[in-house]
């Protein structure tokens, strides 16, 4: 009789329960019966410590452009580490990043780093609060924004909670909310600009911002229509409210940010993730009126804003070599590899009969296993029988070495050509055909 031996993984997952709430430090790593542990990566190719070897269209959460351990990239931080890994000092590559940063988009006049997208966003708000002496923002129901409480608000809202469509609950992530944040925060429809607008009239004078993502992930990973972006656009400035636009994902859609697409110029911009080149990162960027909240040389200085790693120049000079590489003829070229991948997915979906559909934009695609693209959270939002589906596809994917988004997201990094994306849809395609079978 033969007696299984228990993985290299599940030994370590028993080890890491002992010492981390649920045995993770992030809950998107969480699987069952245990996590995949990473040991090496390259490229678009990511190797577990039990040897197996996975394309990656997760890209650590739609952080990693170049997907991992570029040369350049290695080499400059390499060479970086040798002369430190963060001082009180100012540094050179700072300025250099911040340059960089400004060419790509005419609507930055103004930029600070941070840490995390988190931090950019939560800045980004106190900023909007500092500039306008209000308090209250308005934002779109599900988004994800950050762990920030007031930007959290709503992005984990369901059926049981969620109140109207027309007029969508304010919902506490974490228990123990404050209710005065529930009350400063105003929840907007997605792309409903008719009763986006009718609830911004109820609080005008009170809004400090409105905080949206032009292709909001959680949403849907659906562009927003012109109509509802020039809405929120022409109540803020009517109101004196700012508008704050999330890029923390999506400013790998173009090569100034996904807003770019539209005829828009917004107040203050969060970005994060790949502006990082792989390493923890944040920025707040914006008209310089307002970014000047943060002048500590003001006579009156409305935002006093720090951070012990901000701009490290381990950081920034892993940024300013990734986004250096990724110029708008790299922009493009990722964005036709996951147009490649939508067609193909389609085609498949049309082939196999199965109930699916596909979003996105830029270099970013979403899986929904519904029969048509969702406009909104709610028609987002999984029924339990898709729910199950969507976990048995994951692991189908994982099994045919493929790393996802947990919610059936890819994204597409510069290491991949049409290989990948071609055997991305032929591995969906034997995945719709697992669904229909059973």
């Amino acid at each position: 009789m033969t007696v299984e031996t228990k993985s290299e993984s599940a030994a370590l997952y028993e080890r890491a329960k002992r010492v981390l709430p649920g045995g993770v430090s992030r809950n998107t790593v969480l699987r069952s019966p245990h996590p995949h542990y990473a040991a090496s990566a390259a490229g678009c190719r990511v190797t577990d410590i039990e040897g197996v070897e996975r394309i990656d269209f997760a890209n650590n959460m739609a952080s990693l452009i170049h997907g991992h351990s570029h040369p350049a990239i290695v080499a400059a931080v390499t060479e970086q580490l040798g002369k430190g890994t963060a001082y009180t000092l100012a540094t050179e590559v700072e300025v250099a990043f911040a340059e960089h940063l400004l060419s790509r988009n005419d609507d930055f006049d103004k930029l600070r780093f941070v840490n995390s997208g988190t931090e950019a966003t939560m800045a980004a708000v106190k900023a909007a609060r500092a500039f306008t002496g209000r308090a209250k923002i308005a934002k779109v129901e599900g988004a994800y924004h950050g762990q920030y409480d007031y930007a959290e608000v709503s992005q984990t809202a369901n059926p049981s909670n969620w109140g109207s469509a027309e007029h969508p609950a304010s919902v506490p992530v974490a228990s123990g909310t404050p209710a005065a944040v529930l009350a400063d925060v105003v929840v907007i429809p997605f792309d409903d600009p008719e009763h986006a607008v009718a609830i911004l009239d109820e609080h005008r004078g009170e809004i400090a911002a409105v905080l949206f993502d032009v292709m909001p992930h959680r949403v849907g990973l659906v562009p927003a229509s012109f109509e509802f972006v020039s809405a929120m656009r022409e109540w803020t400035r009517a109101d004196g409210a700012l508008l704050v636009i999330d890029e923390v994902i999506t400013f790998r859609s173009a090569y100034g940010g996904a807003h770019t697409a539209y005829d828009l110029k917004p107040d203050l911009v969060a970005m994060g993730k790949m502006i990082g080149g792989g390493f923890p990162v944040g920025a707040i960027a914006g008209r310089g009126e307002v970014m000047e909240v943060m002048n500590p040389l003001a006579d009156n200085v409305l935002f006093p804003h720090s951070g012990t790693f901000s701009a490290n120049p381990v950081t920034m000079t892993a940024g300013l070599t990734a986004m250096e590489l990724f110029d708008r003829d790299e922009v493009e070229r990722v964005n036709g590899l996951a147009r490649r991948a939508m067609d193909g997915i389609e085609a498949a979906i049309a082939a196999t009969g199965v109930t699916a559909c596909v979003t996105g934009g830029g270099s970013m695609f979403r899986v929904h296993l519904k029969d048509r693209p969702p406009h909104n959270y709610r028609e987002t939002y999984p029924t339990p029988e898709q729910a199950g589906q969507l976990t048995l596809l994951l692991d189908h994917l994982l099994d045919e070495g493929f790393m996802m988004i947990n919610t059936l997201s890819a994204t597409v990094s510069t290491p991949m050509g049409e290989g990948e994306i071609d055997a991305l849809v032929a591995a969906m395609d034997r995945g719709f055909r697992k669904l229909g079978s059973g």
